[in-house]
């Protein structure tokens, strides 16, 4: 375990009521592969599941990027991601807009990243998390570095600690294991 992962508690990600994180480098692999005007990007599967098993509990979910990508936007929308930032602009402001909306605090937030833009952002959420292969200055910000790195399985590494913090994890294993409709014989 990574001296950044001695700061971060159970309490820190029981206290977690919205799921933020930057898209490239953290939701995916942080490669684009352009074919002319179209671009392609990889997502994580699991990354996925572990998101939608936070919205099914009330965590909502928010993606901030300061580049505009209709890849990013496709997986969003089949994802039913909460807030969606694709702007240019300090994503300091875009968290504040988005806390705003869903009426939290910074305290409340958990954002994801891999690189130093997002430094001040770190800086302010209630618990700051770095993937694996962020940059140095990123890790050092961070309160958990997952094991994973970004495209291969981060998010979910956070997500399912955030819904055992929560005392989800058990109820969501039996629902799955016996879904409605489900009869044993």
């Amino acid at each position: 375990m990574s001296v950044s992962n001695k700061k971060a508690t159970t309490a820190m990600f029981k206290r977690v009521k919205i799921f933020l994180t930057d898209v490239d480098g953290v939701l995916t692999n942080a490669t684009v592969i352009l074919n002319g005007k179209t671009e392609f990007k990889q997502f994580n599967i699991q990354d996925g599941m572990g998101m939608r098993l936070l919205q099914h509990v009330g965590i909502p979910v928010g993606w901030v990027s300061n580049r505009k990508s209709a890849a990013t936007t496709a997986r969003a929308k089949e994802l039913t991601v909460d807030y969606l930032w694709q702007k240019s602009l300090p994503k300091v402001a875009a968290v504040e807009a988005i806390l705003k909306k869903a009426k939290l605090t910074w305290a409340d937030a958990c954002f994801m990243s891999d690189d130093i833009n997002d430094l001040a952002v770190l800086d302010r959420v209630g618990l700051p998390i770095a993937v694996g292969n962020a940059m140095p200055d990123v890790k050092r910000a961070a309160k958990y570095v997952t094991t994973a790195t970004g495209g291969q399985g981060a998010v979910r590494e956070v997500c399912d600690k955030i819904l055992c913090a929560h005392g989800h994890m058990p109820a969501i294993l039996q629902r799955l294991r016996h879904p409605e409709g489900y009869r044993e014989q």
